[in-house]
């Protein structure tokens, strides 16, 4: 059974003026444990609000989604939070991190939702995944005093510390030179896999979209596979995406 199904996925956006702009059509997509998967497609072709989706952040105006076999639709807000925070992992494209909190507090966060031991050692686990992505030195740090890079880093730390079952990450190596975006990408790779994790890439970087199992091209809403020896589409160097 897929960890993640989507059939048929649509999701429409309302504009001001009151009209509904498409940005999924039909998606079909299936995920299972311990799969890595990319998605590549130019700007505005709906990647991240695919990866919204997928994450419970956003949800289908069309069509369903069953997370581990279950329905997400009938989801009432605190049961799709809870749900979100013990199975997903982020790493968003603008980091997301708390500006006054420094490099380790920022990794705890999602600990501070855990029970029993893991909430206890929280601030041991944050250090250890920071020393994990070279980042020891710079536990103390806030965001302001660290470069694009660092940032970037810290904010993969903090997607993979609570060990989640799914790891979606939003243009994961977007900040990075290409060999610390090496790097990073093999301990995603390398993390997941111990945990059997799954894990979902939107990228514009083809070298990091050949590294999954499985590539699929976005285009206008429409999901499409992508044969082991076919080329991907080239994606436009402009990171504003739907």
């Amino acid at each position: 059974m897929s960890l993640l199904e989507l059939s048929g996925v649509g999701r429409d956006v309302r504009l001001p003026d009151g009209s509904l702009l498409p940005v999924l059509a039909g998606v079909d997509l299936s995920v299972a444990a311990g799969e890595h998967v990319s998605i590549v497609g130019r700007s505005g072709s709906g990647k991240s609000t695919l990866l919204n989706v997928l994450g419970l952040l956003d949800s289908p105006t069309a069509g369903s989604y069953l997370l581990d076999g279950q329905p997400t639709d009938s989801l009432g807000g605190r049961r799709r939070s809870r749900l979100r925070g013990e199975t997903f992992g982020f790493v968003f494209q603008q980091f997301n991190l708390l500006p006054r909190r420094t490099a380790e507090e920022n990794v705890a966060a999602p600990l501070l939702y855990a029970r029993g031991r893991d909430f206890f050692t929280r601030n041991r686990a944050a250090r250890a995944m920071l020393d994990r992505v070279g980042l020891s030195a710079r536990a103390l740090s806030v965001p302001e005093r660290l470069s694009g890079g660092e940032q970037q880093r810290v904010a993969i730390a903090r997607a993979l510390v609570r060990g989640p079952r799914v790891v979606l990450a939003d243009e994961p190596t977007g900040a990075l030179d290409v060999e610390t975006g090496a790097a990073v990408m093999a301990l995603l790779t390398e993390v997941t896999a111990e945990n059997g994790a799954a894990l979902v890439t939107i990228t514009h970087d083809l070298s990091v979209a050949a590294l999954a199992g499985r590539r699929f091209r976005l285009d206008a809403g429409r999901l499409t596979p992508v044969a082991a020896g076919d080329a991907l589409a080239a994606a436009t160097s402009d990171r504003t995406d739907a």
